[in-house]
């Protein structure tokens, strides 16, 4: 009797023969090994709103690369269908400060009347005055271009951890009313009191005066920086998306109408005080409250 002898059987779905080998990833070596998540944990999703398509493009690759969702939008029309109709919600909205139409200034007011959402702006420029105001405005953090990749993703993670750890139903809820909350953000000085959730000037008297969106965006450049002098440039930069075709007349114009609220009468000493050859100084000391 011959004697076979037999191997064991494989199983129905191993490879015979055949020696294995790793799985290579993608040819280009663009796809990094992602962050490891908890099996039932999203994604955290940012919004990106920029104009510039290569920048846009470039800043959504990065962070799909880091472990982010990525919407994209090139300006507030379409950054508001983007918050109405996203699924899941936005988590984090990268803004940039210069964008066609309602600028970045105008879209982060625009979010914060509503939502307590994370915003972090993104701007080509270093001024200080111009980042004070994002963060008067209420944004999260501010990012200059350009940027290190590895900062800009950890400025992010930064804001989001820091939203999840006070309160993980903040992001994307509604604000709460700044008197209700009790923590309005409130700048007095000279008697006047401004209300920068409600965008309310009151004078000493009690009396609301109206400001246009150029003389807000001076006053409150001013008031981040009281008793400082300010350049005529950086006063343009603060105002050139209302300004238009801005020059240096043009800040005086507008130094000029703002001072006729605020300084209603003559004899007094005036709050803001020009300085030869230099720009405009606010002489008050401000309060924040």
């Amino acid at each position: 009797m011959r004697v076979v002898a037999c191997a064991a059987h494989p199983g129905p779905r191993a490879d015979r023969g055949r020696r294995m080998t790793p799985r290579l990833p993608p040819a280009g070596g663009e796809a990094p090994p992602r962050p490891v998540r908890g099996a039932l944990e999203p994604d955290p999703h940012v919004l990106v709103v920029e104009d510039d398509g290569e920048v846009r493009h470039l800043l959504a690759r990065l962070l799909r690369e880091n472990g982010f969702a990525v919407s994209a939008a090139r300006d507030g029309r379409e950054m508001r269908e983007v918050l109405a109709n996203a699924a899941p919600p936005v988590d984090l909205v990268l803004l940039d400060v210069m964008l066609p139409g309602a600028s970045g200034m105008d879209l982060l007011r625009e979010i914060r009347a509503t939502s307590r959402l994370p915003v972090v702006m993104l701007t080509a420029r270093g001024e200080e005055t111009d980042r004070v105001l994002g963060l008067e405005f209420g944004a999260d953090d501010y990012v200059t271009k350009p940027f290190g990749r590895r900062e800009l993703v950890a400025r992010l993670r930064a804001v989001l951890r820091r939203v999840r750890g006070g309160d993980p139903d903040a992001a994307g809820q509604p604000a709460e009313a700044p008197h209700a909350a009790g923590g309005g953000r409130l700048l007095r000085f000279a008697g006047w009191t401004l209300d920068t959730g409600r965008r309310e000037l009151v004078s000493p008297a009690g009396a609301a005066v109206d400001l246009s969106g150029a003389e807000y965006d001076l006053l409150m450049a001013f008031l981040a920086h009281p008793q400082r002098v300010l350049g005529r440039d950086q006063l343009l930069e603060v105002g050139r998306r209302r300004f238009g075709d801005a020059f240096d007349r043009t800040v005086d114009v507008q130094v000029s109408r703002l001072r006729r609220k605020i300084e209603p009468d003559e004899s007094a000493a005036p709050l803001i005080k020009t300085v030869r050859g230099a720009g405009y100084v606010f002489v008050a000391p401000v309060e924040r409250a």
